[in-house]
């Protein structure tokens, strides 16, 4: 089964950000017929695209109409076949990172200086220990041929 193509409209060209996010998805659907998916999952793009297609709502909502699909892609891909977009684990650990390793580190620094104030300190070392974890990640899907030649902009 093959992936359905978007329709372009031509009030697209005219807005930017909708134009963008039309842009992201259409690179996205390109990367992934590339790949050899299962049915179940083609059969959920096409009927994310067929939304959009079909859609005649206005521009915002058909630009949060093209977003939702992009997300709902991106999560069935990743779950099922373990595909990710470029950078994915970095910006998930980063902040894991913040929250797991930050913040405490934070407190412990902050309670032995006596200055709850420095609980701040350990936010930077936890962000940076996030990166190098979720970079790692990245660097090992790549190599596994997991990870997608696409980045996901907001």
């Amino acid at each position: 089964m093959e992936i359905k193509e978007l329709v372009r409209r031509p009030s697209i060209e005219q807005n930017k950000k909708l134009n963008s996010a039309y842009t992201q998805l259409n690179t996205l659907l390109t990367e992934l017929k590339k790949r050899d998916l299962n049915e179940k999952i083609v059969n959920s793009i096409n009927k994310g695209i067929d939304q959009i297609n079909a859609g005649s709502e206005s521009e915002k909502a058909y630009r949060k109409q093209i977003r939702k699909t992009q997300s709902s892609i991106l999560k069935s891909i990743e779950s099922e076949l373990k595909l990710v977009t470029k950078n994915h684990y970095r910006n998930t650990w980063l902040a894991i990172g913040m929250a797991v390793f930050g913040i405490p580190l934070g407190a412990a620094f902050g309670a032995s200086m006596g200055n709850m104030g420095l609980l701040g300190i350990g936010l930077p070392i936890g962000m940076a220990i996030g990166i190098a974890v979720g970079s790692g990640m990245d660097k090992k899907a790549l190599e596994t041929g997991r990870q997608l030649d696409f980045e996901v902009k907001f």
